[in-house]
């Protein structure tokens, strides 16, 4: 992928080539808003290097709601700004990357006695599609009981007097950040994960760079840089006591927690956006023959690397769904998986975690570390814009360079060169056929373009290569699996089996069987493709174990265990 690289062998030269060389601007962070701020700063011509000290949104970016929504929640805090902002940006994010966004309608019951009713529902939604610029065929529609009941069956019928129909826009939050990502390599951008900042590099008082740990190998290196940007999501505080700034604002974390059920158990016929008896609303989404529901929202003071569904969490989100869906009485034994993760949101004195605004704010120490810290996964893009902005004023007054103006708005991501929304589904009819030709199973082939957009040509290739050469190894996964995997540590820089299961694939949450099943045929696999020591092999089957078992095992709240870490 370009001349930088994108393939998990590539990394230490990837990291050696950072350390020989100087930068116009180094991003740390590799979740979505890092990797938004490499693509605009690539594209627009500036040197640009990024470091992440886990995998690519292996924090927030692969944790959330898997929404790209237009914030219809924020109407509720009167962010008239913010619902106008995110919602425009939400068509631009889905036109450039229609692979990892769909749109879906979202059903918005009210009851007698709830949150709304039918005018400030009617009201709340038609504001909401003026704000956000929403599209004629996607505009919102009031729905009397019968037909409510007609979409969803499951809801609650006592008390039910209506209901909004919207659209939201489903993403897979992991896969738009690598593909983002991708896209910024593509365009020039040096970026490499499980490299850790230990230490600011500073000439004469003035930020200068970062010393970075490979926690694969354990070797150090110096990157230097005109502009260090600290995109470190939960982590920004801790770069900002670095650089000895952390002052004024600070970052306070919540974390949400989503259950995953079959959709035998929860046979939810389409998306649901529902209120609590607290005032707090849940979104219950059908999945790939699965259902997740989420999200809780309480402060958290564990470990910021790996947050836990404790049994509290859990018990909220089944008391809210068994509340709104009486009759699929679910209870602990139906949950499949679930995922937990942390929002890092700008503090205000006296608000609650619900209360407390998502909008981001960039800031700039004495040293010049520019800090980019709260804001949402649908604005990734126009944060950026902003954020490269700065630093192109910066490097203009600092060294009289010039850059051209942003793009991303135009831009498609990696495997978004489908012809747009427009062009979507006759794309991925025409990749089925194309696959089926090469003796895929046609589903699979469908699936491959639905989940990798216009790189399933690559898959092809190498499925073609894979079905004449497999090694006794490669055999022993089929074809479904192991093609995959060999262009996630190709194509996608993929270091672990749980960077694999978790963030390239989503496996771990929505196909978590499938997981146990392939687990230890990829893991021989992928130390075979890698050469890993027995020592790597052991820590990485552990790390995965440990996954597996949290998924659908609570945490004490007294006794977080720290994350497990890479060697």
């Amino acid at each position: 992928m370009g001349e930088q690289g994108f393939a998990a062998q590539e990394r230490t030269a990837v990291l050696e080539r950072m350390g020989r060389e100087h930068f116009d601007i180094l991003i740390i962070g590799g979740g979505i808003t890092g990797a938004g701020i490499a693509l605009d700063a690539a594209d627009r011509g500036l040197k640009t290097a990024l470091v992440e000290m886990q995998d690519f949104a292996a924090g927030t970016s692969s944790r959330s709601t898997k929404l790209v929504h237009g914030g219809l929640r924020y109407l509720k805090q009167f962010e008239v700004k913010m619902v106008a902002e995110v919602g425009k940006e939400r068509a631009i994010v889905f036109e450039n990357g229609p692979h990892v966004t769909i749109p879906e309608r979202m059903l918005l019951p009210f009851h007698q006695g709830g949150t709304f009713n039918a005018f400030t529902t009617s009201i709340g939604l038609l504001v909401y599609d003026f704000l956000a610029g929403v599209k004629r065929s996607e505009r919102r529609c009031m729905l009397d009981i019968q037909t409510t009941l007609e979409r969803e069956p499951l809801l609650k019928r006592e008390g039910l007097r209506g209901s909004g129909s919207y659209v939201e826009y489903r993403t897979d939050d992991a896969r738009l950040t690598i593909e983002v990502m991708k896209e910024a390599v593509t365009r020039g951008a040096l970026a490499v994960n499980y490299a850790k900042a230990d230490k600011l590099l500073y000439d004469s008082g003035r930020i200068s760079g970062a010393s970075v740990t490979d926690r694969v190998t354990g070797k150090p290196y110096e990157i230097r840089a005109s502009l260090v940007i600290n995109a470190a999501g939960p982590w920004v505080d801790t770069l900002r006591e670095m650089d000895r700034s952390k002052e004024g604002k600070v970052l306070r974390l919540t974390k949400g927690i989503h259950l995953v059920f079959d959709a035998g158990r929860f046979p939810l016929q389409q998306a649901v956006y529902f209120d609590t008896p607290d005032g707090r609303m849940v979104f219950a989404i059908p999945r790939d023959g699965k259902t997740y529901a989420g999200t809780t929202d309480t402060v958290y003071e564990g470990d910021t690397a790996h947050p836990r569904m404790t049994a509290e969490d859990r018990a909220y989100v089944l008391q809210a769904i068994n509340g709104m869906f009486p009759d699929v009485k679910l209870t602990v034994t139906d949950v499949e998986s679930s995922w937990a993760g942390v929002r890092p949101l700008i503090y205000e004195d006296g608000k609650s975690p619900s209360e407390i605004s998502r909008k981001d704010e960039i800031w700039e120490s004495r040293s010049g570390l520019i800090t980019i810290a709260g804001g949402k996964l649908t604005g990734y893009r126009k944060m950026s814009e902003l954020v490269v902005d700065r630093a192109v004023r910066e490097l203009g007054r600092l060294h009289g360079q010039s850059f051209r103006a942003c793009r991303t708005r135009h831009i498609p991501i990696s495997g978004g060169s489908v012809g747009g929304s427009a062009g979507w589904d006759a794309f991925v009819s025409k990749q089925a056929i194309a696959g089926a030709a090469l003796g895929l199973p046609p589903e699979t082939a469908r699936a491959w373009a639905v989940r990798y957009g216009s790189n399933v040509e690559r898959l092809f290739a190498i499925a073609t290569q894979s079905m004449k050469n497999a090694t006794e190894t490669e055999a022993a996964l089929p074809v479904e699996v192991r093609v995959p995997l060999l262009y996630a540590m190709e194509q996608e820089m993929t270091v672990t089996p749980s960077d694999f299961f978790i963030r390239r694939t989503g496996a771990l949450f929505f196909q978590i069987d499938e997981v146990k099943r392939w687990k230890q045929a990829v893991i021989a696999w992928m130390s075979e493709h890698a050469g890993w020591s027995a020592e790597q092999e052991r820590q990485y089957t552990t790390e995965l174990d440990a996954y597996l078992y949290e998924a659908v095992t609570p945490v004490e709240i007294e006794a977080e265990p720290g994350a497990t870490k890479v060697i």
